[in-house]
């Protein structure tokens, strides 16, 4: 067995560790420069959404032998509408940063991989295919599996987003939901560190926001930022994506091509993040090619989690803003955050479940 796995990213690492461990050494090829040579930019890994694992930082590394320190563990959220705000605090789960930084994910599990890493390679998936019995795609996009047929996107969104320096609590992450500053989508600050922190606006392409100009929208957010923060908040970089596809594969292998990451689909709709179930996806991928179980199987509850995160991502895009005020004014307090909290029921699957006829009867997007 001869396996090739195209990309190093989080689901690709992911993958080769576990094939590592289980005595099978991989190649990888990298078209960039290093592991997470991209813009540099904050996520978090929230409890709710990893259930009924409560601490996914902690599983990794039990359950899979792989070893990641986060930048913090979320104590304390901050909400925001257009007139309300909500303070909860809670153990929410976990910030982390991407991207070309030595500390980000992509940087820590290359440190934990032992196989050489091919950077800077041209080759296609064509290629691959043809030199090795196996090949994982992990690319961080789902171009390969689109060219094969194989990949269905429910919506593409658009990101500005820079880092910027100031004095933070890196427990605590912030968010808004206003479409005055986000139509359909959402803003949140997310520190790297007490001295810096990633802003970002994130918007679905509707149709409603066809004239849409990030910049605009920029000039709004940023200075609400700065007033929430009572700071200056100066840039010291930024990034854009335009169109971002989100979606997910019909089928997670085809022959002998296994798709994991965000070319399986595990970027989750409702807040665009994906790291635990990506990583995930590659750590499946690899059991399947060690014997201890089949990769469509395996990925099933990923798709669950994927197709609830989308319904309540379109429950939350029919919102106006009076009801993003009484959203947010009904979390204030212990009430709130006791609905993030760990529980028996799955959140995520019980927020879907209660919301699949509103959407229905209401319709996708504007």
């Amino acid at each position: 067995m001869e396996v090739a796995i195209m990309g190093a990213g989080l689901s690709g690492l992911a993958c080769a560790i576990t094939l590592e461990k289980n005595g099978i050494t991989p190649a990888i090829f990298e078209s960039r420069g290093q592991a997470g040579d991209r813009f540099v930019n904050g996520e978090v890994l929230l409890s709710i959404f990893t259930h009924p694992i409560s601490d996914c930082i902690a599983s990794l590394a039990e359950d899979y032998g792989i070893y990641l320190q986060p930048t913090a563990p979320i104590q304390r959220m901050r909400l925001f509408s257009e007139n309300e705000q909500a303070t909860i605090e809670g153990r929410f789960g976990f910030s982390n940063v991407r991207g070309r930084e030595e500390h980000a994910f992509e940087a820590q599990l290359e440190r934990q991989t032992k196989t050489d890493i091919h950077y800077h390679s041209k080759y296609s998936l064509d290629q691959l295919q043809r030199e090795y019995t196996h090949v994982v795609v992990a690319t961080g996009d789902g171009d390969d599996a689109k060219e094969m047929r194989n990949f269905h996107t429910d919506f593409t969104v658009s990101l500005k987003g820079a880092t910027v320096t100031g004095e933070f609590d890196r427990y605590t992450v912030m968010a808004w939901l206003d479409h005055t500053l986000a139509p359909y989508g959402y803003c949140f600050l997310i520190p790297f560190s007490e001295k810096e922190a990633n802003i970002t606006i994130a918007i679905p392409d509707l149709p409603v926001n066809k004239n849409i100009q990030m910049d605009e929208l920029w000039e709004r957010f940023h200075p609400r930022v700065q007033a929430h923060l009572n700071q200056e908040l100066p840039i010291t970089d930024q990034f854009d994506i335009t169109r971002y596809p989100i979606g997910i594969c019909e089928s997670p292998r085809i022959g002998n091509t296994f798709f994991v990451g965000n070319c399986f689909g595990t970027m989750m709709p409702f807040l665009g993040f994906g790291q635990h179930p990506a990583m995930l996806s590659g750590i499946y991928a690899a059991y399947d090619l060690c014997g201890f179980g089949k990769y469509e199987e395996l990925t099933k509850p990923l798709r669950k989690k994927y197709e609830n995160s989308l319904v309540l991502r379109q429950s939350i895009e029919q919102l106006s803003n009076k009801g993003f005020d009484r959203m947010i004014k009904a979390l204030h307090g212990p009430w709130g955050g006791k609905l993030f909290q760990p529980r028996k029921l799955d959140p995520l699957r019980t927020a879907s479940y209660l919301l699949r006829p509103y959407v229905k009867l209401k319709g996708a997007r504007p």
